[in-house]
């Protein structure tokens, strides 16, 4: 077993024109001594074997496991709080990050998390970012066995309209009622 001595540091005499200052702790020194033979160098082979020895007894500690909360939660719950540390970034000024958040809704799997983001480079963003909204989506929805996986879709088309009947055509995509306004007030599409 280590036996610790300390050794006194000298105090350094003072004079009226100078002032003390504090020293530092004074330094120890660790003699390594067997309990049948006499004292061994720190630096030598049978101090290794005695701290191998030492840590050796020192494995057997059994270490507190902590249990962390692993309550359920739903979809709603997780964008709720996806949007609040998003507006949390924004209102910080990480405007970037703000709209990486909220590019589209990240889907729940359990309690796997899937963001699909448009390309590589706001991957590397958003993985930035992963563990502050990891630590707020644990604590705030108490469950600690969340992930989060980004997913790279880059076979997003861009629809351009280059004429009055493309422009046409995509309006009435997303609103068929385009038809009815068109045919109830006369409209032609070329004009």
């Amino acid at each position: 077993m280590p036996v610790i001595e300390s050794v006194p540091l000298k105090e350094p005499e003072t004079t009226a024109a100078v002032t003390s200052i504090p020293l530092p702790t004074p330094a120890t020194k660790i003699n390594i001594s067997h309990s049948d033979g006499p004292k061994v160098s720190a630096f030598s082979l049978a101090s290794i074997r005695a701290k191998k020895a030492l840590e050796e007894s020192n494995k057997g500690i059994v270490k507190e496991v902590l249990h962390l909360p692993t309550e359920a939660f739903s979809e709603t719950e997780m964008l709720l709080q996806w949007n609040k540390y998003a507006q949390r970034l924004g209102d910080k000024g990480y405007r970037i990050m703000e709209s990486l958040l909220l590019i589209n809704d990240p889907k729940l799997n359990g309690t796997a998390i899937t963001i699909e983001l448009p390309n590589e480079g706001s991957k590397l963003d958003f993985e930035k970012e992963i563990h502050g909204l990891l630590g707020h989506l644990k604590g705030h929805l108490q469950n600690h066995d969340l992930t989060i996986e980004v997913i790279v879709n880059e076979s997003i088309e861009n629809k351009r309209s280059f004429n009055d009947q493309d422009r046409y055509n995509r309006l009435l995509e997303i609103n068929p009622n385009i038809e009815l306004l068109r045919t109830t007030f006369g409209l032609d599409l070329d004009a």
